[in-house]
């Protein structure tokens, strides 16, 4: 897409923001509130906590594409490492590049902040983000298990 500038998340973007993380939140069939999103946002714009927002903007200033991120600590390579938390393209800009180009712009920042990985997990089932993964990164052997809390 010749007309895709990745850049910062900023304060003005909230309302498309919040657009994009209810069609992220809707594609992965989870009840997500307003309140939610609230204490996402704060966290974005909050320098004391760890997620940093990006966004992909077309030419004329509609927001098509988000992504999460944050450090992470690696002991056992001594390293700091980057965990792409979110990444979601709205469905009318899929197949434009807006992934690759999130997702570049992370790596990107992950080699200036010498991050050792960019590392992320999906759905199984999520066969075309799948594709475009697989074009940009490695799958890995891990297995993924959670304790709910």
């Amino acid at each position: 897409m010749t007309d895709l500038i990745v850049r910062d998340l900023q304060r003005s973007d909230r309302d498309e923001w919040d657009s994009l993380y209810r069609g992220y939140a809707n594609f992965y069939q989870v009840e997500q509130t307003s309140v939610m999103r609230d204490t996402v946002w704060s966290w974005l714009h909050d320098g004391r906590k760890e997620p940093r927002g990006l966004v992909a903007e077309r030419a004329n200033g509609t927001l098509v594409g988000l992504a999460h991120y944050r450090p992470f600590a690696r002991p056992l390579s001594a390293t700091t490492g980057c965990y792409l938390d979110d990444v979601f393209v709205s469905p009318d800009a899929r197949g434009t590049g807006a992934a690759d180009a999130l997702i570049n712009r992370v790596r990107a920042i992950a080699q200036q902040e010498n991050w050792s990985v960019v590392r992320w997990i999906t759905a199984e089932t999520n066969y075309r983000g799948r594709a475009v993964y697989d074009r940009l990164a490695t799958k890995t052997n891990w297995v993924t298990y959670d304790i709910k809390i």
